[in-house]
């Protein structure tokens, strides 16, 4: 809480100090201003005609002076409470000449007052007495919105309302509404289309105009496009006009039609708007036709230009403006329009004109709501012939301007469009009548060339001439404000590089200016856009343009002109200018700027603009001294009133306009006399400080608080002061920086680097510059606001002025290092005198005769001393507090850092000094390549402070340490500072530290760096500490300013050591692998340690980890092969700098190999695939074992161009040992190899069961002794030679046996010569043992392999980080879960068991599953066995010749994966071992087969096994080529089975269950269909026993073989299920009854591929569960299987 309001009286006395209102009239010397009292204090006011609104801090509204719609017998003196408005709180008033708004803080609007005009909105009355709600409500929405409402503006006939979206709606009369309508008056509120994408922060209403602030974001100039021609009138927006040498390109394309919508409403186009003049040239034809038209309150007759415009259609004329040999201006037509005939024009014209005519009498003044009325005419000449042309035709000459420039000599009628393309229009400029200062007044000159219209903006960066151009800058100095005229949305472009493109959120506008594509950008570095992003959003913004429409007979539209707008044109030569307040009064407009000037246009009969013999249709300055700082302006009916900084910090008034007489008649209070330039108030100083003024009618009120305990004083010295700052930057940056870099010899002056330092300092000043006008703004902002210290912007976001003043001290000092200003006095003193006078009196230097130099030097670090202003400000601020508050604490925070912002500065420009007179003493050869502008010096060693350890005799060292390096120049002589070689050492890889050794004693430091590493002796304890601390703390600034993209000194350590490990670059230079090899990435005293990446000259490139300067970790390897010129790229595990684990290697051969490696080499088990570029269409995939590059061991070789797969042992890259090789016709070889080639005795199996057993040689051969078996039984023994399927020569004996002895004969079965399954994939197993920590299987210690998983899960969840997008949420969390090691302590439980089964498998869908995921040990192992089984025996190798080796490969898997997980759970008993339950009931995860198996046994539990445990995982990813096997084996006897399915499923229920055997007993003789009882009848199909089939025919979606029982079991008691429900409970089964009934139940069933179905449950299958009732069950399924083969359907 302020002291202030601590006081004895209370709150009060302090509402009284603060919210004073004072009113007055006139200017004369003895006016007292009249105190309004209130019992709360007012924020904000209003003024109408002859009433006004006040709204106090409690959000009350109260009413004053006279208000007639309020029909009472007597108006009140005093301030009289708005009663309507009391419940609600309002947060803003605004009043009309006499009606009035109020806006509450839910966006509702309430109006009342006159309302004959629509102006409040309420229909039905003309007016209102008391607020009365208005809804806006956006119609277009679906459904529709109320809209919530920012602010209201009023005028004399209508309403203006800013919505939070930042749009515009209106209500009300007249063309002030910009409204696309020709219905008057508007009584539901409309959204001014014209201004629809617009960013509107303000709007201001006059009597009969309107005006509208827009914010425009410049980043969006670079972005847009160019665009040729005016989207309305369709002229080009460019005009070029040859001079002597050269060419000028004008972009001041004046559109008076305004703005084409893309979608009207009604039908209507707005691009046909108010008729509008244009001066004719000298060669219009003698014989015009002229009719009469007048345009007298030409806003009246609008509604007839709209109306005749709905049976237009939308397109529209095409016209060049083209430019004559002579140089008139003239528009040519370039395409047929569709547009009405002659007669429709004549109709449309005519209806205007009656219109207008009818209208002329309505205009007088009613009770002064209408302001001076201006009267004027146009005529019309309309004339008939065959010229396309439209030409342009001088007025008369009593009517022509001296400048000859309004923008009328570029407006075309909108009358233009709707001509047929054989006539022509001409119109004359308006005779002004009426009007008293029309003298004052005049229309344009004809024969206009357009040239003319380019007068030089003096905008220096604009000349082609310097080629020279800011993006944002804004160095321009104040512009000729005639030359640039308004335009419209369509005319977006620019002409000046520095004013952005305004808002162009039309589809199809492309806002930028063709000069841009010929222009030459030399200020790299000093292009400012707008501040940062968070500056933009917290502080008000500068980029703002000036909209403007309705009535301009007195001007004050500002386009140059008088003519009314019936849509928002935007006034250009405002767009520059940075208006950050717009307010009107009756017939005249106001612009305050952030550089505290003011700009009027419009009337100016009563000296209310403020200016003399200054044209009044164009903003032009208010005059005003150039010490008087104006921040808030006032407008009333005929004054205008100005707040402003005096010599001192309490603001001052100034009046200017008509002076008003005291005691006088009310009704002609006005004394006809009035001010010619703004007249000082001298009372302002007795009232308070004043925070605001308010104007409206004859009336002025100035908002003032009383200076309690200093708080608003320090307020506003606080801003006065930022406003003055403001000023001279601006003023710096036009007359000093402008002209600078203008000169097109600055660069030869300055040189090529220090042109560019230049400039990128005159960016961040500029930036610095634009950021004080923002808070200068934000501070006038919190002066007329709640004056809450917690939003004081300096204190709130102090992270933005810190960062601008900390880039702007940088290359300031930069500039001062390389002795910029030296060379830049020289081209200054050419400009601005030797004595540079005029930079003298911007510094307000008091020193005499300064050195030029030094005023060059204090110029720009001027802004930079503004830091001790606002520490000195925000502690005088902190003093108005008590200690003990938050605000107090608040400042003083802010306080502290500003004074530390100081300091900083302060430092770097001493070592900015420091560094420029080091290098001015300087005399190395080499200095040049040594001097850069961000390098500071720290200190130096010419007094042989540090020298180098064991130096030769006659050399010497000289050490220099700056900011970012250390230099150690040799061979020298240091006091003369000379020496011939040096070397540079980046301070990123230095570390430092002290040696305390007795043989070198205690002087001497260790400096390491990447390649080098060195001793030096300090010449005392205290140069050694010196040295110490001075490199410590220089390495922990540049890692400071690394780390946090900030400027020295930003950071520091708190011990003064920097990190021994941190994060750098560093180019290798000595001999070796990594010469000239760049690493960037961790570093640990001075290896690379960490994260990295290293980069070599040729390519080559490594991301990954290292330790100890090696690589090692996971990495990226790319190395480019200058042959095939392609990468060969490795990614994968690093050790010790070689391959070594896990990786994937892309040859750039096509080769890509993914295994394990060691050393560089494949070591273990991997992937090769080979052949074009390695797809899945390769030539050959080898998966197997890798012995040191070579393939050794077992592996599976699959050549798709030889259409063969190879599985057995291999040896050095050689098929040598037992093996099997299958095929692509069928074919399975299986014998011994050696060197590729099968040699010595084998065996042939053939598709048609045809086998041979015999020697073999190379390719096949059948070679030697052998036995040749036919499928019938038949053998041939003897010797063979020749190749299978190319006839054989064979000489031996044939048998054919009896039948009796064919049964007897052991036909060669395949698999003798073929790998055991326990031999295949051990290095799979291997690496799995070796990722648990163990050498071989079972040996080591079980904790430390769960300590692996974890730490492995961990490892492989970070390497991801990088990679997010590979893990989802859900993997993550499972990763994080499995990184818990279970507890299993003491022998395994049931319920320890599911636990371990649940750690294994997921048995509910958010557990964990650790053989989901391949980042676990055993998910990798599963994911790679299902890979290489997938690899054996899809393809060539799905055969049913391996069946068993595929069925006894899985049961070694399970056997060998069930020795790791005993390993882990070193609890669980041995496979087929007995865990007692010590509940009575099974767990949910407790297998139900297992525990109905043991149900007759006296004790309860759980039998373990591997298939049991293990299956449930495995078996679904090897279903699909395990099943595809059986399916091929059981071929044959599954087709006869099959045949009789279908044949016997022809039948009835009842007749196949009679066919079957099945007892009548047995027949249902009623089923339930969906709950309906019905009768089985003789032709009755598929309804006996329907649930058993249903449920039996679910053992094909079954994969383990223990749910395929459990499918068995449940049939089984459903079919006993309907035979109970029709014998009853007591039924038990006997074979004979139920063999039959279950054959019905697979017979219809359907199960196409039972027989194979059965034989995997009963290879798969634990021998416990064969057993007792299950065992039957399966057996019983069997016999109908078979019996089903057996059927006779005869």
């Amino acid at each position: 809480m302020l002291m202030e309001e601590k006081s004895s009286s209370g709150e009060d006395e302090g509402s009284r100090e603060k919210g004073v209102l004072y009113r007055w009239q006139g200017y004369f010397c003895g006016v007292t201003p009249e105190r309004l009292l209130l019992s709360r204090p007012v924020l904000h006011a209003a003024l109408g005609t002859l009433h006004g609104l006040l709204l106090t801090e409690d959000g009350h509204v109260y009413s004053i002076g006279e208000q007639p719609w309020k029909r009472v017998s007597s108006q009140p003196t005093g301030p009289v409470l708005e009663s309507a408005l009391k419940e609600q709180h309002v947060i803003s008033v605004s009043a009309g000449s006499f009606h009035s708004s109020a806006v509450t803080e839910d966006g509702l609007v309430h109006m009342w007052g006159e309302n004959s005009h629509g102006q409040c909105g309420i229909s039905g009355m003309d007016q209102v007495p008391n607020p009365t709600p208005v809804s806006v409500v956006d119609g277009e929405t679906h459904p529709p919105q109320l809209v919530q409402v920012l602010n209201v503006a009023c005028g004399a006939q209508h309403t203006l309302a800013l919505s939070r979206k930042h749009e515009v709606w209106a209500w009300g009369s007249g063309c002030q509404l910009g409204l696309v309508t020709n219905i008057f008056p508007v009584w539901t509120p409309q959204k001014v289309e014209h201004l629809v994408g617009r960013y509107v922060v303000q709007i201001a209403c006059g009597g009969f105009h309107s005006l509208a602030l827009v914010q425009f974001l410049p980043s969006q100039a670079a972005s847009q496009q160019a665009q040729d021609r005016c989207g309305q009138c369709k002229q080009s927006l460019y005009t070029m006009t040859e001079k002597d040498d050269h060419v000028i390109i004008s972009d001041e394309h004046y559109c008076p039609l305004g703005v084409e919508l893309a979608d009207s409403k009604q039908g209507r186009r707005s691009g046909q708007s108010s008729p509008a003049q244009t001066p004719q040239t000298k060669n219009s034809s003698p014989n015009s036709q002229v009719s009469p038209l007048t345009l007298k309150n030409m806003c009246a007759g609008q509604g007839s230009s709209f109306e005749s415009q709905q049976s237009t259609t939308s397109q529209e004329t095409q016209l060049d403006l083209a430019v004559s040999e002579a140089g008139h201006v003239r528009l040519r037509r370039t395409k047929s329009t569709p547009y009405p005939d002659e007669q429709a024009l004549k109709d449309y014209l005519k209806r205007i004109s009656d219109q207008t005519l009818a209208e002329q009498a309505d205009t007088t003044s009613v009770g002064g709501s209408h302001p001076p009325s201006r009267q004027s005419s146009l005529t019309c000449p309309f004339r008939s012939n065959q010229s396309d042309e439209l030409t342009l035709r001088p007025s008369s000459p009593t009517l022509s301007r001296p400048d000859g420039i309004t923008a009328s000599a570029r407006q075309r009628s909108a009358s233009d469009t709707v001509t047929d393309r054989k006539h022509s229009l001409h119109f004359l400029p308006p005779l002004d009548s009426t009007s008293d200062d029309s003298s004052q007044h005049s229309s344009v000159d004809g024969g206009i060339c357009l040239s003319e219209l380019l007068i030089s903006s003096g905008c220096l960066f604009e000349s082609c001439e310097e080629g020279v151009e800011t993006a944002g800058m804004d160095f321009c100095p104040a512009d000729s404000l005639q030359s640039k005229k308004s335009t419209s949305l369509t005319d977006i472009t620019l002409v000046d590089a520095e004013i952005h493109a305004r808002r162009g959120s039309f589809p199809g506008f492309s806002p930028v200016s063709p000069s841009d594509s010929h222009r030459t950008n030399n200020m790299r570095g000093a292009v400012t856009t707008s501040s940062t992003s968070e500056s933009r959003n917290v502080l008000p913004s500068l980029y703002t343009e000036v909209w403007s429409w309705g009535r301009g007979q007195e001007g004050q539209l500002g386009h140059g002109d008088y003519l009314p707008r019936l849509q928002p044109l935007c006034i250009k030569s405002l767009s520059k200018k940075e208006v950050v307040k717009i307010t009107a009064g009756a017939n005249h407009s106001l612009a305050l700027t952030a550089q505290c000037q003011v700009y009027s246009w419009g009337s100016d009969k009563f000296g209310q603009l403020g200016h003399m013999n200054a044209p009044c249709t164009v903003p032009n300055l208010t005059m005003v001294s150039d010490c008087i700082r104006v921040w808030d302006v006032a407008a009333g009916q005929t004054h205008t009133l100005l707040l402003a900084d005096g010599d001192c910090y309490q603001p001052i008034l100034y009046y200017s306009g008509e002076q008003v007489l005291e005691n006088t008649d009310s009704a002609h209070p006005l004394s006809g006399t009035y001010t010619q330039t703004p007249t000082l108030l001298p009372f302002c100083m007795n009232i308070g400080y004043v925070s605001q003024v308010f104007g409206g009618g004859l009336n002025c009120l100035a908002l003032a608080d009383q200076n309690a305990m200093g708080f608003i004083a320090t307020v506003h010295e606080l801003a006065s002061a930022e406003r003055k700052f403001y000023c001279i930057l601006s003023k710096v940056k036009s007359q000093i920086l402008s002209p600078l870099l203008a000169r097109a010899s600055l660069a030869l002056s300055l040189g090529q680097s220090s042109i560019l330092l230049f400039q990128e300092m005159a960016g961040s000043f500029s930036k610095l510059c634009h950021l004080t006008g923002q808070h200068s703004v934000s501070l006038t902002n919190f002066l007329q606001g709640g004056k809450v210290i917690k939003t004081l912007v300096l204190i709130k976001n102090t992270a933005i002025f810190i960062d601008t003043y900390k880039e702007y001290s940088d290359p300031v000092g930069n500039f001062l290092v390389m002795g910029g200003f030296q060379s830049l006095l020289k081209p200054s003193q050419e400009l601005f005198g030797k004595k540079l006078e005029l930079i003298q009196s911007l510094l307000e230097s008091k020193e005499k005769n300064p050195s030029p130099c030094d005023l060059l030097v204090n110029l720009f670090y001027m802004p930079l001393q503004h830091l001790h202003g606002y520490n000195r400000l925000l502690l005088k601020l902190a003093n108005c507090f008590e200690v003990n508050t938050e605000e107090y604490q608040w400042i003083q925070n802010g306080c502290s850092k500003y004074e530390a912002l100081a300091r900083l500065v302060s430092k770097q420009r001493k070592d900015a000094e420091a560094t420029f007179n080091f290098w001015k003493n300087f005399k190395g050869k080499n200095s040049e390549s040594l001097r850069k502008p961000s390098r500071r010096l720290v200190c130096e060693s010419s007094n042989k402070a540090l020298t180098l350890q064991n130096a030769g005799r006659f050399s010497a060292s000289w050490f220099i340490l700056f900011s970012d390096v250390l230099v150690h120049a040799q061979g020298t002589i240091p006091s003369k500072k000379l020496f011939s070689s040096h070397y540079v050492y980046p301070l990123a890889t230095l570390w430092v530290e002290p040696i305390s050794d007795e043989s070198l004693g205690l002087l001497a430091l260790k400096l390491t760096t990447p390649e080098d590493s060195f001793v030096v002796l300090a010449s005392s304890p205290l140069e050694k500490g010196k040295w110490l601390r001075a490199i410590n703390q220089a390495i922990d600034d540049v890692l400071s300013e690394g780390l946090n993209r900030r400027t020295r000194g930003s950071r520091s350590s708190q011990n003064g050591d920097p990190p021994v490990s941190r994060t750098s670059t560093y180019t290798f230079s000595k001999e070796g692998r990594l010469k000239d090899a760049l690493y960037e990435g961790r570093w640990l005293s001075g290896k690379p340690h960490g994260k990295g990446i290293l980069k070599w000259p040729d390519g080559t490139v490594y991301c990954g980890t290292f330790k100890n300067g090696l690589e090692d970790g996971f990495g990226d390897y790319m190395m480019p092969n200058t042959t095939l010129n392609k990468f060969d790229r490795y990614q994968g595990h690093w050790k010790e700098g070689k391959m070594h684990g896990f990786g994937t290697y892309w040859h750039a051969s096509g080769e890509v190999y993914e295994g394990l490696f060691r050393e560089n080499m494949r070591h273990g088990h991997g992937m090769l695939r080979s052949g074009k570029m390695a797809s899945p269409s390769s030539s050959s995939v080898f998966v197997g074992q890798w012995v040191q590059g070579k393939r050794t061991g077992y592996g599976v070789c699959d050549d798709f161009s030889r259409g063969e797969k190879y599985m057995g042992i291999w040896l050095d890259d050689q098929r040598h040992g037992d093996g099997v090789v299958i095929t692509q016709f069928g074919l399975y070889y299986e014998g011994n190899f050696s060197t590729n080639k099968m040699m010595g005795n084998g065996t042939l199996l053939c598709d048609d069961d045809t086998v041979f057993e015999g020697e073999f040689s190379e390719d096949w051969t059948l070679c030697g002794k052998g036995v040749l078996f036919m499928p019938n039984g038949d053998s041939l023994d003897g010797v063979f030679d020749g190749h299978w399927g190319n006839g054989l020569r064979v000489a031996g004996t044939f048998t054919k046996p009896f039948e009796t002895l064919r049964r007897e004969i052991k036909m060669p079965v395949a698999g003798q010569h073929a790998v055991p399954a326990e031999e295949k994939w051990k290095a799979v197993f291997q690496e799995c043992w070796g990722r648990l920590g163990c050498e071989t299987p079972e040996q080591g210690l079980y904790e430390k392999a769960w300590e692996n998983i974890a730490i492995s899960l961990t490892a492989r969840r970070r390497q991801q980080r990088d990679r997010p997008e590979e893990l989802s949420r859900s993997q993550t969390k499972m990763l994080e879960s499995l990184e818990v090691i279970p507890q299993h302590v003491g022998p395994v439980t049931a319920d320890s068991y599911n636990n371990i089964r649940r750690y294994l498998m997921k048995v509910q869908a958010e557990q964990p599953q650790a053989c989901d995921t391949p980042l676990h040990p055993l998910g990798w192992l599963l994911e790679t066995l299902v890979t290489v089984y997938r690899m054996t025996y899809v393809g060539v190798g799905s055969n049913r010749r391996l069946l068993q080796q595929a069925v006894e490969e899985i049961q070694s898997y399970l056997t060998r994966i069930f020795q790791i997980v005993r390993f882990l759970f070193p609890g669980l008993p041995e496979d087929g071992g007995f865990i007692l339950d010590s509940s009575t009931s099974s767990d949910e995860g407790t297998d139900s087969l297992n525990s109905s198996t043991h149900s007759e046994t006296p004790q309860h539990g759980l039998i373990v096994s591997s298939s049991s445990l293990l299956l449930p995982v495995l078996l679904p990813r090897l279903y699909p080529p395990l099943f595809t096997l059986y399916t091929l084996e059981k071929e044959r006897e599954e087709e006869v089975y099959w045949n009789c399915v279908l044949r016997l499923n022809k039948q009835p229920d009842l007749a196949l269950l009679a066919f079957l055997g099945v007892q009548q007993k047995f027949w249902p003789v009623s089923i339930s269909v969906l709950g309906e009882i019905k009768q089985v009848l003789p032709s009755t199909k598929d309804a006996c026993f329907a649930t058993a089939v249903e449920t039996l025919q679910q053992i094909s979606t079954a994969f383990t073989p223990s749910d395929k029982l459990q499918v068995i079991q449940l049939t089984f008691e459903e079919v006993t299920q309907d035979v109970q429900a029709l014998l009853g409970q007591e039924f038990l089964w006997c074979m004979d009854d139920l063999f039959p009934i279950f054959l019905y139940v697979v017979l219809r069933a359907r199960i196409r591929n039972l027989g194979s179905e059965v034989s995997l449950i009963e290879d798969l299958t634990d021998s416990s569960l064969q057993l007792g009732q299950l065992g039957f069950m399966l057996t019983t399924l069997k016999a109908c299987y078979n019996q089903i083969q057996l059927e006779k359907t005869t």
